[in-house]
C-alpha cells in the first residue's frame, strides 16, 4: 500500500464511506452510494490491468461473511435490485447519475443476528492466465502500490507518508496448501507472501506452483 489512508492499514479493512451506515430497521444495513462512487472513480482513472477495489459485507462481532438475503439501490425516484455474490461482495455500477441522485444501498442480511459492516479490499481476482514470473509479480505489486496511493489522496501520500505502513510485496491465494517453495516466499495454508524487489522488473524467472492461483492482495507490514 505503500501509500494509503489511515483506515487502509491492511489489504482488507472495514471502512466508513462518505456517509455512516445505519440500521434503518431491525438488521437492515444502509449506506450512501457516493463513497463507493468516489473510490470506483479512482480505479477507472487509472490504467490497472489487475488491481481493483472490491466491497464486501461482514458481521461486526464474528467477522463472518454477512450473507445477503436481498438488496436494493434506492434514489428519491427510482429503485434497482442490488447485484451481489454469495460471499457478500457488492457488485456496484460506476454510475454518475446514482451519485448525483444521492442513491443509498439497502441490504437485508440472511442472518437476522448479523450486524453488517463494510470492508473495502484491494485485490486482483482475474488471474486465470497470470504467469507467476517475477516480472509479472513486480507489475502486480506496482499496481497495488499505485492504486493504494491514489486512494490515500495527495495529502496523506505526499505530506504524511511517514505515517503509512509499508508494502513489502504481494500475498497470493491458491486452491491448495504450500503452493510455492522458493527463497523469499512464505506460505501458510493456502496463502503465500512474496517479497517483491525492484530488480524483478525485467526478470522472467517463473515460480513453479502445484495449485491454481485464485487471488492476490498487497502484503502490508502493520
Amino acid at each position: 500500500m505503500n501509500k494509503l489512508l489511515p483506515w487502509l492499514k491492511v489489504a482488507t479493512i472495514a471502512v466508513a464511506l462518505s456517509a455512516v451506515s445505519s440500521k434503518a430497521a431491525a438488521t437492515e444495513f444502509v449506506i450512501a452510494y457516493d463513497g463507493f462512487y468516489d473510490r470506483l472513480k479512482v480505479v477507472n482513472k487509472g490504467e490497472f490491468q489487475y488491481a481493483q477495489v472490491n466491497f464486501y459485507l461482514s458481521d461486526i462481532a464474528s467477522n463472518e461473511v454477512c450473507t445477503i438475503k436481498s438488496g436494493k439501490i434506492i434514489t428519491e425516484k427510482q429503485e434497482f435490485d442490488l447485484t451481489y455474490t454469495d460471499k457478500a461482495q457488492l457488485l456496484l455500477p460506476f454510475d454518475k447519475q446514482l451519485d448525483t441522485d444521492k442513491a443509498v444501498i439497502v441490504v437485508q442480511p440472511e442472518n437476522p443476528k448479523h450486524e453488517c459492516q463494510l470492508k473495502l479490499q484491494i485485490e486482483a481476482t482475474d488471474l486465470a492466465d497470470f504467469e507467476l514470473s517475477k516480472a509479472n509479480l513486480y507489475t502486480l505489486n506496482e499496481e497495488f502500490d499505485e492504486l493504494l496511493s491514489d486512494l490515500s489522496g495527495f495529502f496523506v501520500s505526499k505530506l504524511m507518508w511517514f505515517l503509512l505502513p509499508e508494502q513489502q510485496g504481494v500475498v497470493l491465494k491458491f486452491n491448495g496448501q504450500d503452493a510455492i517453495s522458493a527463497n523469499g516466499v512464505s506460505c501458510k495454508e493456502q496463502r503465500c507472501s512474496i517479497k517483491v524487489t525492484d530488480d524483478w522488473q525485467d526478470d522472467n524467472t517463473v515460480f513453479n506452483s502445484h495449485a491454481e492461483l485464485i487471488s492476490a492482495t498487497p502484503w502490508i507490514v502493520k
